[in-house]
């Protein structure tokens, strides 16, 4: 089980899960909230940093004030740099999946001298993938109309914990390459449920005009980028494309993996992090 802390900072209160030793890691994504179980990407990273695993904003007990803050990527970087501070972390590393990683390409851009390196994965630096066939987040995609009623479901108060359930399992079919795979992705605990006020915020204020490519030549940080070659969320060319456009950046690709190479090529991941942590040398 992971540590749970509740982190006071001058944005508020942020609830914390912290587990390992060594040099900081902080490990979150843009709209899910965490509790004692951890999740299988931070585990990941567990044999070799003191890993925080971050509720954002509006997530678990963390503050919901939006008062002077929101929901927006810029503001939840600007929440994770308060908690840095608080702990007295002058740097720490940063790795992100799916939106978590659009989310380390922010805080690159925006605090670089905070982040020593990045772990980003499983993403896109723009918009581009909503527009992409190859994703279920297009409208062109056969899978689209299906998982547009899967979130729909997942928000609604009067859905069922058994069509909750179901409706998780068939999403998570989607991302994997391989069906056997999802026995591997429920044997352990985990947790990172989706907060629907903060996908809701990142889907229709955000997500429109998301685009941080004329950013990323100017980011100096280290980025370990990986992708799935079969990732059906952010299509793995969006990996590519964000590697290209980093100074600073190495590729890793995940040749048996759809969306979830962590899960899908478990043994391959952890060395792809034994090799980030061999690289970068400890604070």
């Amino acid at each position: 089980m992971w540590d749970q802390q509740l982190i006071h900072t001058e944005n508020g209160v942020f609830e914390v899960f912290t587990k390992g030793e060594g040099s900081p890691l902080c490990v979150t994504h843009l709209y899910s909230e965490y509790n004692a179980n951890g999740s299988r990407f931070a585990e990941m990273f567990v044999p070799f940093y003191k890993v925080y695993l971050v509720n954002l904003r509006g997530c678990g007990k963390s503050t919901d004030d939006l008062t002077v803050f929101n929901y927006s990527m810029q503001d939840s970087v600007g929440d994770l740099e308060a908690i840095r501070k608080t702990l007295g972390h002058e740097t720490w590393g940063f790795a992100g999946h799916s939106t978590g990683g659009m989310l380390a390409l922010k805080y690159a851009i925006l605090y670089p001298l905070s982040v020593e390196f990045i772990v980003a994965g499983g993403l896109c630096a723009s918009s581009d993938y909503m527009q992409h066939p190859g994703s279920i987040y297009c409208k062109e995609n056969p899978n689209n109309k299906r998982i547009l009623e899967i979130l729909a479901m997942l928000k609604d108060p009067a859905s069922t914990v058994e069509q909750r359930q179901a409706g998780s399992k068939e999403w998570a079919l989607m991302s994997l390459y391989k069906e056997q795979s999802f026995e591997n992705m429920v044997s352990r605990p985990t947790s990172g449920k989706t907060v629907s006020k903060r996908l809701d915020y990142f889907s229709y204020e955000e997500l429109p005009t998301f685009d941080l490519r004329p950013q990323l030549p100017n980011v100096k940080t280290r980025a370990f980028i990986y992708g799935g070659l079969y990732d059906a969320q952010c299509p793995y060319e969006y990996a590519v494309e964000a590697a290209q456009l980093l100074p600073n950046a190495t590729l890793t690709t995940f040749s048996e993996s759809n969306h979830h190479p962590c899960i899908e090529e478990e043994e391959k991941f952890a060395e792809f992090v034994r090799e980030i942590f061999q690289g970068v040398p400890n604070s």
